[in-house]
């Protein structure tokens, strides 16, 4: 199986490129999906809650109180010491299910936490900086100020870029699309 990492900073537009290989057949798992699922129906709600009450509405994690918390860089690092191993468990469970000759692991912090090891291939997807705040911010799920502390908590653009070994680019979905195919027959047919 060839494992493929696929990165990049917040509006980026990985889940629109992660989409383009589900299309293609090849199974992704979605770093952000799995702790979506992890907040709504209890592995990281118990922990979260005892760390975190105030972040717990209706028996799950409340993203948006959880966000606040996380403003505080020590918050934010007990709640990645909950998170991240409830992940990690996540993702091997897939890789060992899974047998599908090629899988994608979509990981928006895969150089940050450490995630590149065992992965075969590292894809960034990348965007001008003008265009990655015009997603965020028209998607009104959070503030400017949010915005520039998350992307201030990743790997800048051209670091990732630099330690990729494919880059997509995603400013129009035909050549990310093209980009995806010319991957996808190249590692198909090392």
């Amino acid at each position: 199986m060839i494992v493929l990492g696929l990165t990049g900073g917040i509006g980026m537009g990985k889940s629109t490129t992660a989409n383009m290989f589900r299309a293609r057949g090849v199974p992704v798992w979605d770093a952000d999906s799995t702790v979506h699922r992890l907040y709504d129906d209890g592995a990281a709600v118990g922990p979260i809650g005892a760390a975190f009450p105030q972040a717990i509405r209706d028996g799950r994690v409340d993203r948006d109180a959880l966000r606040t918390v996380a403003m505080n860089a020590d918050d934010l690092k007990r709640i990645e010491a909950i998170v991240h191993p409830l992940v990690t468990a996540d993702r091997a469970a897939f890789l060992t299910d899974s047998t599908a000759p090629v899988v994608v692991l979509d990981i928006p912090l895969l150089f940050e936490v450490g995630s590149d090891a065992g992965i075969d291939k590292i894809i960034v997807v990348s965007a001008p900086d003008s265009v990655q705040k015009q997603r965020v911010l028209e998607r009104g799920t959070m503030t400017e100020a949010q915005f520039e502390v998350i992307r201030a908590k990743q790997m800048p653009d051209a670091e990732k870029r630099a330690r990729a070994d494919y880059v997509i680019e995603t400013t129009t979905l035909a050549a990310a699309e093209e980009q995806v195919d010319r991957i996808l027959a190249e590692v198909t047919h090392a």
